[in-house]
């Protein structure tokens, strides 16, 4: 859903400036259940957050991300004047997606280690997990791209975690052939080369 919320419009907007002749409808779910519709010949082509990809489906990175733990500015963890270890976060119950979600399954491989206790939510949407945690429910984890903005904005603290890698790779998935062809086809080629582009120009000296 984070693929769906923020990089999906601008990456549908620059196929459609090409390809305004397709047809393009376009399905929201969480990672897992992504995967279910791909295996099933539901979708020409999906994408998805989690970390593990089903055998059966290709797969090609698109994009990367990180997530991070974030809390309303009156929260006592925004006043802390050293980071949160790994063991304090996973003792911490905190605001979360469903299970199923590449975010929470991001999470929840990061803390296995841990004896963690009951979330204190659990929501169906970033955007849900996001609201929570600028209302002051409690800490959130989210990505980068859903919290920017709130957290240039002050209404959302980041909370620095010592040890604690939360990248990830967001990945476009389909169904056998290797190569695919068509409309996905061309819509993915154009994401993987916007990528490219994107990585040369952040790694051009000033």
């Amino acid at each position: 859903m984070t693929v769906a919320e923020h990089l999906i419009p601008r990456w549908l907007g620059d196929f459609r400036a090409v390809h305004d002749d397709v047809q393009i409808q376009l399905q929201v779910h969480n990672s897992m259940q992504v995967c279910d519709i791909a295996v099933a010949g539901g979708c020409d082509v999906g994408f998805v957050e989690g970390p593990v990809i089903p055998s059966g489906l290709h797969s090609v990175a698109v994009a990367r991300d990180e997530l991070v733990v974030v809390v309303a500015p009156e929260h006592p963890w925004a006043r802390r004047r050293r980071s949160l270890t790994v063991a304090e976060l996973a003792a911490t119950p905190l605001v979360v997606r469903e299970e199923g979600s590449g975010t929470r399954r991001t999470l929840d491989l990061a803390l296995q280690e841990y004896q963690r206790p009951v979330p204190l939510l659990e929501l169906g949407s970033g955007a849900a997990v996001r609201t929570s945690a600028l209302g002051g429910v409690g800490p959130a984890v989210l990505s980068t791209l859903a919290v920017a903005d709130h957290v240039a904005s002050g209404h959302l603290r980041v909370i620095e975690v010592d040890g604690l890698d939360l990248s990830r790779v967001l990945r476009a998935v389909w169904r056998p052939p290797r190569k695919l062809e068509g409309p996905a086809g061309e819509l993915l080629r154009l994401i993987v080369r916007d990528r490219q582009a994107g990585s040369v120009r952040s790694r051009r000296p000033e």
